[in-house]
This record gives C-alpha cells, structure tokens and sequence, in this order.
C-alpha cells in the first residue's frame, strides 16, 4: 500500500468546481482518503480514452471550503503490476542476473498510473519519498539521497527533492546498482558487470556539465547523477532531475555517443526548469535542449562540429519523421500540436526537437550571431525560470529582448513556423565544412562499379567523426535508386558495419540494407531490435521491415515472441506500427 501526501495550495475562489480537487489516476487501487486528517469522499470517473486513465474527485467537507485555505490531502492506494509507469524485471532479463530490476518512465502521462497527481507539465510540485526494498537492492530517484537505514531483510532509502517539479519527472530505479563517481556531484550507476565501462563511457560528464553551466547559468539541482538502465529502456536518455536515465545503447566503446549527455544536462535549464505547460507546445523542453546540447558540443569540440550536428539532425531526423514516419500534410508535422483525445506517445517524435532547434538556429543567424543569443538564451532561462510557459509567451519574451530588431522579428512567419505542416518555411544556413568530406566518399561509393569498387580504401572513413560516418550511411540511404547488393557487400567488408558497436551507426547501415532490399540483412535486423528496446532504433526498423513482403512476417514473429520482455511504451507503440492488437503483458518480481 503506498500513501500520497498531497499539499493543496491556497484555493482559488473564483471556480465553482472549488469543492473538489481533482487528481489524475489511472489503474489505482484508491483504499481512503483524508484531508488535514478527516477522512472525505472521492469519486473516480473513467475517461473514454483509456490511456488519459480516470478523474479522481476528493469532495472537501464544508471546513475546508474557505478560500485561502492550505489542505494536507493523504491517499492511501495501491497500484497495479499494469502500471505504465513501470517495467518489473526478472533477474534473468537483467546483464548480472542476479536480482530483480524495477525503473520508472512516467514522461508524458504515465505517472498518473504510480500517483494519484495534477498530470500535467503545467502544475510543478516537490516531493519527499521513503522507499522500502530487499536488503541488497538499491533505490534512486530522480532527488537528493537522504540517506537509508535497514536490518538482513529490508532496507529503506530517504529521498528529497526541494525544487518544484512536474510529475513527468517523478523517477525511481530499484536494482543491484553500484556506483562510480565521477566528479564531486556527478556519478554513474549501474550493474556491476556494466558500471566500469559506463563510467569510462560517461567520464566527461563533468566538462560537459561545466559548459553547460557557460551557456545556460548555474546549475540548481545540486547532484547530477546517471544510471545506465537495462535494454529494454525506451528512450536514448530520461533527464530526470538529479538522476539521469541512460540507455546501455550508448555504450559504444569510444565516447562518441555521449552527446546524448549533453542533451540530458541541458535539460536541467530547458525542461527541467523552464517548462512547456502542455505537451503541445513540447517543442519548448525539446527544440530548446537540442539547440543547448550543440552549444555544448561546439565548445567542446569545436563550431564546424556543432554545424554539422545541426546539418544532421536536418538531414537525418527531420527529413525522414516528416516524410516517412509521418506525410507533410500529418497534423505532427506541426510545432505547436493540437493533442485533443490523443495520447501524447502517439504524437512522439523528432520533429519538436529538431524543427524547433531550427527555428532557434535561424533565430541566431537572424538577430545577430551566436555570442548575441546566447545573451538572450540566459535571460529568457532566467525570466522563466520554475514556471511553464506556452509558444506565445515565448514569443512575446522574444519580443520584448529583441525589441530594437522588431523589423527582423516581423520578416520572420511565426504563424507558419508554429503551425505549418512539413518541413520548416525556412532553412538555416548550416555550415558544410565537415559535410563535404562526406560527400566526397559518397560520391566514390555512387560512382564504383564492380570493377572499380576494390579501389576504395578504407582511410578516408576512418578519419571522419563517427557523425559524419553517420552521415554518409544516411545520404547512401536517401539516394535513389536504392544501392546495388554487391556495394552493400563491399561496404560492410571494408568498414565492418555489421559489427560496429555504434547503435546509431547500426541504425542507418541496417535501414539502408533493408530499403535495398537485401536479405542477407535480415538476422542482423532482427537481432538488433531484439537485444534493445530504444523507440529510435525500434520503431524504424520494425517499420521497413514490415513493409517488406520477405521479411514482414519474421519481424511480426519476434515482435510476439518478445514483446513480454519490452517495456509497456515500446510494445504499444511497435504494435501500432505492425498493426497488430495490443494486449498487457506483465512481469513481476
């Protein structure tokens, strides 16, 4: 049984549902609840969409009707081993197979399903927890340790986090964790078979941190931890606060994944601290991160590096989630969203990320460079600093900063930025510098023949970024018609791509494949979306593969044979994909 203390904040006396407070639930077992210690009423009303979950509605008893009045409402419930929430792991689906394993993802609207809670990004709140679990585990949460007491058989951990906070970014992982620090307030957790190459993987994390706090100000939260999280996990990165979520996907051997880092951090100012107030206007948490994560990275790596990451979150994102996961004329396509009875999962994609970073990067060239908007970039993370804010008041801020270049702001279609479909009205000039060696190879792979294909070395790919790597398997990618088998032949000898251990590089080398229709591909194709529940990797090649008479039914047939194993995100929304019904399946300790 869990209990909720809920603090209600001074009622508002203008509204004539103010006799009620009403929650978000979905799946709870609702046991009692009280406010100030009198036990009170409470209604639940299930939602026609399923996945919104149930209205919980407390009746005040008439002493606690009086405006102003501050309330203590306690909910005594239970949850459901159903709770979207929540991924419970048997030992054996874990890297040690040696204890159980639980995590959280309660982004978009899944903490509802742990929490009777105002469900939305617009309401922030803090939170204190007491975890109780098997000695031997350890507990995290996305808060500041207070420590933890405990005899042979359980051990409960204390948590606090003092800054408000949205639901979405409620978090807990219970598992056999260890820990490596990093630096005094950053460390990683993991398995134990995986924490040392975790944390050689993620040992720049207080640079990153440090450049972070360069362009955006002060880091608030106080700790910044990691916990790299088991497979099944359905994002890159989770960036709940003082404890990030990380995919085992980025453990590539080389550092060259650990932008995704980056992007978490940022999200300690944009998300985090200034939040969109409804997931309609996500691109606010997104588009903003993405623009701050290639800040971070230009300066630690360097301007043409940042360029050619915004070139390819063009190129490589953007592109393919407008034309292919969705059509230019979806309603997703859009910045700002109309979510009326959608699930908010449904709706995910890139485009908040990368067609508002583009909007934020032709802003830069627009008003005046880099060192300039990085100015502004401060004072509007300062201005909205623990609200959640919507596009227009965005708009108006910008306005309000840039008010001597109003005739530059005027020039620029806001309506068709915000609320056209497709791709954005306008292209930010992205440098080439670091493009040009990928068109170079490209044009030497297009231009082989059989006969000449062996004089291509292995050189010139080797001394690229791993993006532009990256880059180059998505032009090959694009290009039409599709590559001849006996290239992709010779491409995955000379570079070795089926044995890359580059999960983003494995991506685009596998689509490719599939689009030439090579079915030599098709065990790797299907190994990979079976070691790995990453919505990024999955949901695309599931999609090819489907569409692909050959290989439709063998995608369809691991997808039932594994789906118990995936988390309950990824299941429903590659169900989707395949077109196959969706049904619960739970494991539990």
């Amino acid at each position: 049984m869990c209990q909720h203390h809920h603090n209600r904040p001074k009622r508002d006396p203008c509204s004539a549902a103010n006799n009620n407070e009403v929650l978000d639930v979905r799946d709870l077992s609702i046991r009692s609840v009280s406010i100030n210690g009198t036990d009170c009423d409470f209604r639940i009303a299930p939602n026609v969409y399923t996945f919104f979950g149930s209205k919980m509605s407390v009746y005040l008893p008439p002493q606690f009707q009086k405006a102003g009045t501050i309330l203590q409402v306690t909910v005594s419930y239970g949850t459901s081993p159903e709770a979207t929430a929540l991924q419970w792991m048997k030992k054996e689906q874990t890297a040690d197979k040696k204890m159980p394993y639980l995590f959280s993802q309660c982004q978009a609207i899944h903490a509802r399903s742990i929490v009777p809670c105002m469900d939305t990004p617009s309401v922030k709140s803090t939170y204190e927890a007491e975890v109780t679990v098997p000695t031997g585990m350890t507990c995290l949460m996305s808060a500041i340790g207070q420590g933890s007491k405990g005899d042979d058989e359980t051990t409960t951990f204390f948590y606090k986090q003092p800054v408000a906070i949205p639901s979405y970014l409620i978090a807990i992982v219970v598992g056999c964790l260890e820990k490596r620090d990093i630096s005094d307030r950053c460390a990683v957790w993991a398995e134990p078979s995986v924490v040392d190459k975790a944390h050689w993987e993620f040992a720049e994390t207080e640079d990153i941190l440090a450049s972070a706090e360069e362009i955006a100000g002060k880091y608030i939260w106080g700790r910044y931890d990691m916990v790299c999280l088991p497979p099944s996990f359905p994002f890159g990165g989770m960036e709940n606060p003082c404890l990030t979520f990380l995919t085992p996907t980025l453990i590539a051997g080389d550092r060259s994944l650990v932008s995704v880092i980056a992007h978490e951090i940022a999200h300690s100012w944009s998300g985090n601290l200034v939040t969109n107030s409804s997931w309609e206007h996500f691109w606010l948490n997104e588009g903003f991160t993405m623009f701050i994560e290639r800040k971070i990275c230009g300066r630690l790596v360097s301007e043409d590096y940042r360029q050619f990451m915004a070139f390819n979150g063009w190129t490589n994102s953007l592109i393919p989630a407008v034309y292919e996961q969705f059509t230019p004329t979806h309603q997703f396509t859009k910045l700002i969203q109309d979510h009326t009875n959608v699930d908010p999962d449904v709706a995910f994609s890139c485009v908040p990320y990368e067609k508002g970073s583009a909007l934020l990067f032709y802003l830069e060239q627009k008003l005046g460079g880099s060192e300039v908007f990085e100015a502004y970039l401060k004072d509007y993370l300062k201005t909205f600093a623990h609200q959640a804010i919507d596009s227009w008041q965005w708009k108006d801020h910008l306005y309000k900063y840039f008010a001597d270049q109003k005739e530059v702001l005027d020039s620029i279609n806001f309506d068709i930025w915000f609320n056209g479909v497709g791709m954005p009205p306008e292209k930010p000039n992205y440098g080439q510098s670091m493009v040009e060696a990928c068109e170079v190879l490209l044009k030497k792979w297009l231009d082989a023949d059989e006969s000449t294909v062996g004089d291509i070395t292995g050189d010139d790919y080797y001394a690229m970024q791993p993006l532009q790597q990256i880059e180059l398997l998505s032009q090959l990618w694009q290009h039409n018609p599709p590559i001849e088998h006996w290239k992709l032949d010779a491409l995955n000898k000379l570079y070795k791509l089926n044995e890359s251990q580059n999960s983003e590089l494995l991506l685009n080398w596998l689509r490719l494949c599939i689009k030439s229709k090579w079915e030599a591909c098709i065990p790797k194709a299907l190994d990979f979306v079976n070691s790995q529940g990453r919505l990024k990797f999955c949901r695309p090649i599931y999609r090819d593969l489907a569409q692909w008479p050959v290989a439709n039914k063998k995608a369809r047939d691991v997808y039932l044979k594994g789906r118990s194993q995936m988390h309950p995100i990824t299941a429903e929304m590659i169900a989707k994909d395949l077109h196959i019904r969706h049904s619960t399946h739970t494991v539990c300790f």
